[in-house]
């Protein structure tokens, strides 16, 4: 159920968005402490963004968990995330913002029903 959404300003091409998902997927599971199969990331580029009144690449993530992230947890999340974007889209981590969630399970849906 953790579900991590990104958006940036850069155009992603195929190839990008596949090794961001396997990266992030893996990164998002691993800190949180969550299996990979319960991990959902979604990658938004091309979007229109003015970071500080430049267009220059910058991103901003969400991430939505059921339990498992706390002040530790989403730095960790903070820093690996940053890295992803920095590695695969050369968006300085001073470029990037990311809100945390952490929801109660009957505010998240899956399969017709909540958690």
């Amino acid at each position: 159920m953790p579900t991590l959404n990104l958006f940036t300003n850069v155009p992603v091409d195929a190839v990008v968005a596949s090794d961001i998902l396997k990266d992030a997927t893996k990164a998002v599971a691993k800190i949180i402490g969550k299996p990979e199969s319960y991990v959902m990331v979604l990658v938004n580029g091309g979007v229109p963004i003015s970071f500080g009144g430049t267009e220059e690449p910058a991103a901003y993530g969400e991430l939505i968990s059921i339990g498992g992230l706390g002040p530790s947890v989403n730095a960790k999340l903070s820093a690996t995330i940053a890295e992803i974007l920095q590695t695969k889209m050369s968006i300085e981590s001073s470029r990037f913002y990311i809100k945390f969630y952490d929801v109660q399970r009957p505010f998240f849906g899956f399969n017709g029903s909540t958690f």
